[in-house]
């Protein structure tokens, strides 16, 4: 994610109040055999074969649709899910090459929105020129039967709750917290969470290949759209095209351990950011090395803590909210000036700065209005892993291993992992390694200070997959294409133009 409003990249789930970057991985049930080939599975034949309707949908340039999956693949037959779809028709000039269909992350960013907000503008011009750019919400999300959890005043709570508790009080508010959150959910959802895994989806973006009419599926994942993917690729080998994974994820992992790695992340780059920052005149954190620049954010938690701050608006600042400020700023060194100036006001008693970071990454509307990007990344991630944590006796136990990963962020990232513990939905997928045999070459990506999705992820993903390349940009941010270097761009933009890979192993500053 950026706080600017380019559109962001996600890799969300553990963090504050247990929603922020939690990474997934998934099983689930696979298609039948033939879906490797040209045929529809057996008995989805309907769903192959539906005709898409376009209209306009009143952003200039965009058509939208809608397509139905069934709600459960293992039983076709019991009920239909209904699936937003947007596209931007090739521009040319130059041979149209297919469909290019674009997953910004999350899990829960809206792909739909992704496509409109910037990449059917904002990709280098010769792709746009050569394929139709193409979204679909993935099923839960935004205008794809979204889930829905908590009210916009019941998640201003949620977000206020003290992540780092100190007793056995605050122990009891925090998981009080993740049960009435997974509660809200399955009240207000509990229909759909069993059928929105990352399986489920990927299987979904098979049925809108061939409603688009391409042989292949082409496509550009960042994040955790990086392991949707991947997926993809490992259920449909030969149907896999052009896929260039972003800011990659590894599906090997637990969610204690890929918790504990973006902890670590996150430390890397506030390290980062400490580095540049007390090289600047008006660094709120001292001028003199990243280590007092620590211990002065850990201070400023600590006393936001103890006593929030005013914000001008009706909430005030808490420890958590100042936290997800932070973490935000984390996914974009164009943010870092904006970072500064936030946590001098907060220094000044001014929390506005870094509440307008943190609302930013949750999706609130200043009318106190939530997108459901956080209710969908949980209901996604909960069901795509076993949870971090059973109880608050296993966090316990884990804090110290989550503090070494990281001094700043570690004990409330390791809490914010025990939101799963609570869900209604046992979870369908399991840890395990992605090899997609049999795919063309898959570009893997990786930035070496990802703080999201860590450059090991990366490595790892490409080593999995028995046709990827990996392709690493040597820098700061989560997510390389599109972000100003261009060896990268040039490297990815080659590959879908003319389906030749970077040579594996390739670097770029």
């Amino acid at each position: 994610m950026t706080t600017r409003r380019l559109f962001r990249t996600f890799a969300i789930g553990i963090g504050t109040a247990g929603l922020l970057i939690s990474g997934c991985s998934g099983s689930g049930s696979s298609p039948n055999a033939s879906a490797t080939g040209t045929a529809a599975p057996e008995g989805l034949s309907a769903y192959y074969t539906q005709k898409l309707s376009w209209r306009d949908c009143g952003v200039e340039g965009f058509e939208c649709t809608t397509m139905k999956a069934p709600r459960d693949y293992d039983k076709p037959d019991d009920g239909d899910i209904e699936l937003a779809v947007s596209r931007k028709k090739a521009t040319g000039p130059g041979k149209r090459i297919g469909s290019l269909l674009v997953n910004p992350g999350g899990p829960g960013g809206s792909a739909i929105g992704y496509l409109q907000g910037y990449a059917a503008l904002g990709y280098p011009a010769p792709v746009r020129a050569r394929y139709d750019m193409v979204a679909i919400d993935p099923r839960g999300v935004a205008r794809s039967e979204p889930v829905a959890c908590l009210t916009g005043k019941e998640m201003d709570a949620f977000t206020q709750v003290d992540q780092t508790p100190d007793d056995d009080a605050e122990v009891r508010k925090l998981t009080a917290a993740f049960e009435k959150f997974a509660a809200g959910c399955e009240k207000r959802s509990g229909e759909i969470l069993p059928y929105v895994s990352t399986v489920d989806t990927a299987r979904d973006m098979d049925v809108l290949r061939a409603l688009l009419g391409d042989e292949k599926l082409h496509y550009v994942g960042a994040s955790y759209g990086t392991f949707l993917g991947a997926t993809y690729a490992d259920l449909f080998p030969q149907r896999a095209g052009r896929l260039v994974l972003d800011g990659a994820m590894d599906p090997s992992l637990k969610a204690v351990d890929m918790n504990r790695d973006q902890t670590a992340g996150f430390e890397g780059a506030f390290q980062s950011f400490a580095a540049d920052c007390v090289k600047q005149p008006d660094c709120p954190l001292g001028t003199t090395n990243t280590a007092d620049a620590a211990t002065a954010l850990k201070q400023l938690f600590t006393d936001l803590d103890a006593k929030p701050i005013p914000t001008g608006d009706d909430r005030k600042l808490t420890e958590s909210l100042a936290t997800t400020g932070v973490i935000a700023a984390m996914y974009d060194e164009a943010a870092w000036p904006q970072l500064r100036e936030a946590l001098e006001g907060a220094q000044r008693s001014d929390g506005s700065g870094l509440l307008s970071l943190a609302d930013s990454y949750y999706e609130r509307e200043p009318n106190g209005k939530y997108a459901n990007l956080m209710f969908a990344n949980a209901a996604v991630n909960c069901l795509d892993l076993p949870p971090a944590f059973d109880g608050p006796d296993a966090v316990e136990k884990a804090v110290p291993d989550f503090e070494k990963a990281s001094p700043v962020f570690g004990r409330g990232f390791a809490w914010a992992s025990l939101n799963c513990a609570y869900w209604p939905t046992k979870a369908t997928g399991t840890p395990h390694r992605t090899e997609a045999k049999g795919a063309a070459p898959i570009v893997v990506v990786g930035t070496t200070r990802d703080p999201a999705t860590p450059y090991k992820w990366s490595e790892a993903l490409a080593e999995q997959l028995s046709s990827g390349t990996l392709l690493t940009y040597e820098g700061d941010g989560h997510t390389a294409y599109g972000r100003g270097s261009d060896c990268i761009d040039t490297a990815i933009n080659t590959y879908l133009l003319e389906g030749t890979p970077p040579t594996d192993g390739k670097k770029c500053t």
